[in-house]
């Protein structure tokens, strides 16, 4: 096995995360930059959460394409068009006087709440209950799967700019999603013998060390009815050093053996967003590793604006991520939150990108699903524009629901060359809802 026999190499890199206090000197390495383009980059900042590391800056931007050539610092660094101006200039305006922190903190926060923090029910209508008591650390939106959020793992190697989950990051303890309690986690799951799978997600679970991992997983491999444990990361992008120098790499690896061992299918649900992220040799060893562990990897991220909106990008990245042993999963729509009028695409030049990135990979890379929105009643798959009966319509169906009966059943959406997200769109043929128990958003 891979942890036995092929111990990690000792002397690799040491994480050194990189935050608002440095972002005016990472800036200055852009000449095109002026004091005030700065200043309007901190202000952004300010609102939604900003945090990257040594790796990211040093191996996978190129500064010499910044600000608009370089996906990475795109996909990592604020952008002043995520926010509106005047919110822009209203906090620019506090930080270059110096307001009281309080006064600062007043304005982010009333800004937040008009961005439509925890979308699609994820505070209410996902919340499990057990035994009268809601455990807000917990969601449980499809009968067969729960999501845990350890308390320990609610931050990342680095954010990515349009982060649907960055509500968990501004340090608004009532805007978090977390627990830490196991013992009430595992309660609720024997309760609940439907649930197959647990997706243990964050933030980044791997940034806590193996041995607090473990507490969270151990647990899990008591539960007989438990057939898959998933863990969501974008460690292998940010931080692939978790795999193989970390001082715990080694310990890592071998509680993924221990998963695979006790019969269970382990999947690393692995965020990649632009294949610049693919090409250093540490991540390609990185991904060997996990891989020889037993453990599967399926690949993920979010269509977004200025950073993977072409056919070419997509294509690249199925193709390298299967040559590379991992499975292409899901395509995902930008979500109705955070920053989505800046990095939203129009559902109609979605799904026209995944298609012609689709049909130039091989049918190993066609796994993947999308262009797909994790929507209120679940995963709304647009299966692409068709006329039928006169009207051009979008052709949709859903992957995955809140109400299993929903599930691949194809329904119509009314033609909207605007629209970008569930909630734009209408039930074709002015009917009141798209099929029955699916209403219109």
């Amino acid at each position: 096995m891979s942890s036995a026999h092929d111990p990690a190499p000792r002397g690799g890199p040491r994480f050194r995360a990189l935050t608002p206090r440095d972002l005016d000197g990472l800036l200055q390495r852009v000449g095109s930059f002026s004091p005030a383009d700065r200043l309007a980059l901190r202000a952004v900042a300010t609102v939604l959460p900003f945090r990257t590391n040594s790796y990211v800056v040093d191996e996978l931007i190129d500064w010499s394409a910044v600000p608009d050539g370089d996906p990475i610092f795109r996909l990592t660094f604020p952008q002043t068009g995520m926010l509106p101006a005047p919110d822009v200039r209203e906090i620019a305006d506090l930080l270059a006087t110096a307001a009281p922190a309080r006064e600062l903190q007043r304005a982010a926060h009333e800004i937040r709440m008009r961005l439509n923090p925890h979308p699609s029910g994820q505070l209410d209508a996902n919340v499990p209950v057990h035994e009268g008591v809601r455990l807000p650390g917990l969601q449980h939106k499809y009968p067969e799967t729960v999501l845990i959020f350890p308390r320990q793992g609610q931050t990342c190697h680095a954010y990515c700019t349009y982060c649907f989950r960055w509500p968990q990051f501004v340090g608004e303890s009532e805007l978090r999603i977390a627990t830490d309690d196991i013992a009430t986690t595992t309660a609720y799951l024997r309760a609940h013998p439907e649930v197959s799978g647990a997706l243990i997600t964050g933030g980044d679970p791997l940034v806590m060390s193996t041995e607090v991992l473990s507490r969270y997983v151990d647990p899990l491999l008591e539960i007989d009815h438990l057939r898959s444990i998933r863990v969501g990361t974008k460690s292998l992008a940010f931080w692939p050093y978790r795999f193989t120098t970390d001082r715990d790499a080694d310990d890592l690896l071998r509680l993924f053996e221990k998963v695979v061992a006790s019969g269970r299918h382990l999947a690393l649900m692995a965020h990649f967003t632009h294949p610049q992220e693919l090409r250093p040799a540490v991540v390609r060893e990185a991904m060997r590793r996990v891989r020889d562990t037993g453990a599967v990897i399926r690949c993920q991220g979010p269509l977004v604006a200025g950073i993977n909106d072409s056919a070419d990008a997509w294509a690249e990245l199925w193709e390298e991520t299967t040559t590379l042993g991992a499975v292409p999963y899901y395509q995902f729509v930008e979500r109705d939150t955070g920053p989505q009028g800046y990095f939203g695409v129009p559902l109609v030049r979605a799904h026209r990108i995944f298609r012609d990135a689709h049909s130039r990979v091989s049918g190993l890379a066609r796994t993947v699903r999308g262009p797909v929105m994790s929507a209120m009643p679940g995963k709304v798959s647009v299966d692409g524009v068709a006329e039928v009966a006169g009207e051009k319509v979008f052709v949709l169906h859903l992957i995955q629901a809140r109400d299993p009966a929903l599930v691949d059943r194809p329904f119509f959406a009314a033609y909207d060359e605007d629209a970008t997200w569930f909630t734009d769109l209408k039930p074709a043929f002015g009917a009141g809802e798209f099929l029955p128990g699916l209403e219109a958003g």
